[in-house]
């Protein structure tokens, strides 16, 4: 099922299928999966941020709490804590919207109030009952992720399916309009090693849904699983799996290295999207 409309974001109108849009990671944490955690140094995470969107990325996505495996989850006024100088800094000199990466509603409703335009909610609106109600009231669209754990290869698209759809049912029975929705498969959440690139190769399953798909393949431990490679080594595969993430109906690619990133989605979109 294509999606046909557009998403406008302030002064960002998200055109889908048209070309592939860039959400650029900036981890204001001290324990990020991928060596990049910037908690405590507001000028270097404020520096990153400007120089993803000079570098063109279309969504700047910021996080105060790490998700990598074995993490401990952190409370909401730490997260603020983190979060809100940063995000004072950049709130209204970027020309991308900021994200908010958090499952958390009271960190949510703090960032949309001092400038954030979208929530990133790993959990998809099911770990705080409040996360969804706070995303309709605001406005804000929503991304959607799948986190449930998959063990079985012949269930991975179904499960995916099903929960997803589960969770965009929660999103509208909040108030979240249907065109403010944006789905994530979770890639590494709840999914370990030949999973992920099953999911991946079938990616474009997931249209059937009928809204934007994120992809967020940037150095996760998939790319480890084939190459053996450190985090801080995975730039050639994250180009590889973006490009298939492209290729096989992404609309968004949450990434770490948005200058060659860019380029990597601009040669794929040439091809796939004409």
């Amino acid at each position: 099922m294509p999606v046909m409309n557009t998403l406008q974001i302030g002064s960002l109108a998200l055109e889908w299928g048209t070309r592939t849009y860039l959400m650029g990671i900036v981890n204001i944490t001290p324990d990020s999966f991928s060596g990049d955690g910037l908690a405590d140094h507001v000028d270097e995470a404020v520096a990153r941020a400007r120089a993803m969107d000079a570098d063109g990325a279309d969504i700047i996505d910021l996080g105060a709490e790490s998700t990598r495996p074995g993490h401990t989850p952190v409370p909401p006024d730490e997260q603020l804590r983190r979060l809100m100088p940063v995000l004072t800094e950049l709130a209204g000199t970027l020309r991308a919207p900021v994200s908010i990466d958090t499952s958390s509603a009271i960190v949510a409703r703090a960032a949309l109030e001092a400038g954030a335009a979208i929530v990133n909610d790993i959990r998809g609106l099911t770990a705080d009952p409040e996360m969804a109600r706070v995303a309709a009231e605001s406005g804000a669209p929503v991304v959607i992720m799948h986190d449930v754990k998959i063990r079985e290869a012949d269930q991975l698209i179904p499960s995916i399916l099903d929960e997803l759809q589960r969770r965009i049912d929660l999103a509208l029975a909040a108030g979240i309009p249907l065109e403010r929705i944006i789905i994530d498969p979770g890639f590494g959440f709840g999914k370990v090693g030949d999973l992920n690139l099953m999911l991946l190769r079938r990616l474009r399953e997931l249209t059937t849904l009928g809204r934007p798909i994120l992809a967020g393949t940037s150095r996760k431990s998939m790319i480890a699983h084939v190459l053996d490679l450190p985090a801080k080594d995975r730039l050639e595969g994250t180009a590889a799996t973006v490009t298939l993430s492209i290729a096989n109906g992404a609309d968004i690619v949450r990434v770490h290295d948005v200058q060659a990133m860019a380029r990597v989605a601009r040669m794929a979109d040439a091809v796939v999207r004409g």
